[in-house]
């Protein structure tokens, strides 16, 4: 939650107790305000009276589950989601990142880690507009980047096409093609994206999140997206945004 002072405020929904607890403890003091729910009808009663700014949400819930709140969050405003998940499959994973989730871990995990993820979380959202930065180091506006009917406004965070008005995308949609914006017509390889993209903690998953960001916007903004003209996959070597793609 953004104040005169920066106090974010990260809400957990677990019907582990002790990992709940455990959590809330390490993360305040860690400078959070940390809200917690034992399950999903107590986090959306909290978020329903509180601003949040990131949400951990354990996908195996008695009663509605993790991914069915993340719908629900996302729908809410533009809030960081972590997914928590004991099973640790990869299905798990590839349903949370399509339904708009920032990352994933596996339980039990180390409380280290998840306060990198958090903070990685958070320096994305702090991208967009509403994180006024001093004047004194303000980064130069970024020119918009236009490719086929789309342009995409970096510095705004917003992508327009030239019929169909904006285009709505997440956080993590947003960050990838921005990433790609920056670089038009460079092929970049995966673990560059990774990098990029400010993952602080690249794990054997990291190629994986690249595909499935990737096949998201793909959805959003391709002709076909089985048959991409701006976001080619170079074989072998990784992604480019062809800003010639409709030519």
């Amino acid at each position: 939650m953004r104040r005169g002072i920066v106090v974010y405020r990260v809400a957990i929904a677990d019907d582990e107790i002790d990992l709940l607890e455990a959590v809330a403890e390490y993360l305040r003091g860690h400078g959070y305000e940390v809200l917690t729910a034992a399950n999903a009808a107590q986090f959306r009663a909290l978020v329903a009276d509180h601003a949040i700014d990131v949400a951990i949400l354990d996908i195996a819930m008695p009663g509605e589950d993790g991914l069915s709140l993340a719908r629900w969050v996302r729908r809410q405003g533009h809030t960081g989601i972590i997914f928590a998940s004991a099973s640790g499959s990869a299905m798990d994973r590839i349903v949370g990142l399509e339904i708009g989730g920032d990352d994933y871990m596996s339980k039990p995990y180390d409380l280290r880690e998840l306060l990198a993820r958090i903070r990685s979380v958070l320096r994305r959202l702090d991208a967009r507009p509403s994180a006024v930065p001093s004047p004194a180091v303000a980064a130069p506006a970024a020119r918009p980047v236009s490719f086929g009917p789309y342009r995409i406004d970096i510095d705004a965070r917003r992508l327009f096409h030239a019929e169909r008005g904006e285009i709505v995308l997440t956080a993590a949609e947003f960050d990838l093609l921005a990433v790609l914006a920056r670089r038009p017509n460079r092929v970049l390889p995966r673990g560059q994206l990774v990098e990029l993209l400010g993952d602080e903690v690249p794990d054997s998953e990291s190629d994986r999140r690249i595909d499935v960001r990737i096949a998201r916007l793909r959805r959003k903004i391709e002709p076909e997206s089985d048959r991409p003209i701006f976001i080619r996959t170079i074989r072998g070597l990784g992604y480019v945004l062809d800003t010639d793609g409709a030519a």
